[in-house]
């Protein structure tokens, strides 16, 4: 009796809720704001000096649990490093004196359908593949200077000199 009553006190204030949020909502649109990239994951740990890089180039310190999308750029100091996991559970550890691009991230958490793009400018990256490598490898691509690279395992690691 109990448990009924309680299931039904939590539904009446879930309802209420969502009615003193509509009645807040002003009923003109508002101005049309900027269009956020979607998080494609976030960043699990950091050690040293490591920034992240937006598509316009601003660059910011990165800290552990920090979003990160789909167009960041990773870029790690010296004795610097860098773990970031993607919304499908991909796990990208950066390493030292590193570039990395971040250029596609697509996930659909129902599917399990996705992609990525990453591109290894310089330094390295150890790569555990998720949810996408699993269903779909041919799904993940991982480029350098001088070749792109098809992944058919779930745990890799890539080094590059950045040189031509």
């Amino acid at each position: 009796m109990m448990k009924k009553f309680l299931i039904a006190l939590g539904g009446f204030a879930f309802w209420g809720a969502v009615a003193l949020a509509h009645a807040q909502t002003p009923s003109a649109a508002p101005a049309a704001a900027p269009v956020a990239e979607p998080q494609a994951g976030f960043v699990k740990s950091v050690r040293g000096n490591v920034q992240l890089l937006s598509t316009a180039g601003t660059p910011r310190t990165a800290s552990a649990g920090d979003a990160l999308t789909a167009v960041d750029r990773i870029v790690t100091g010296p004795d610097s490093s860098a773990a970031v996991v993607l919304r499908d559970d991909t796990t990208l550890v950066v390493g030292p004196s590193s570039r990395l691009d971040l250029k596609e991230f697509h996930f659909n958490a129902t599917t399990h359908e996705g992609g990525v793009l990453v591109s290894l400018l310089r330094g390295s990256m150890r790569m555990i593949t998720g949810l996408i490598g699993k269903t779909n490898p041919d799904a993940i691509r991982v480029e350098t200077q001088t070749a792109t690279i098809g992944i058919r395992g779930t745990d890799f690691i890539v080094q590059t000199d950045g040189q031509p």
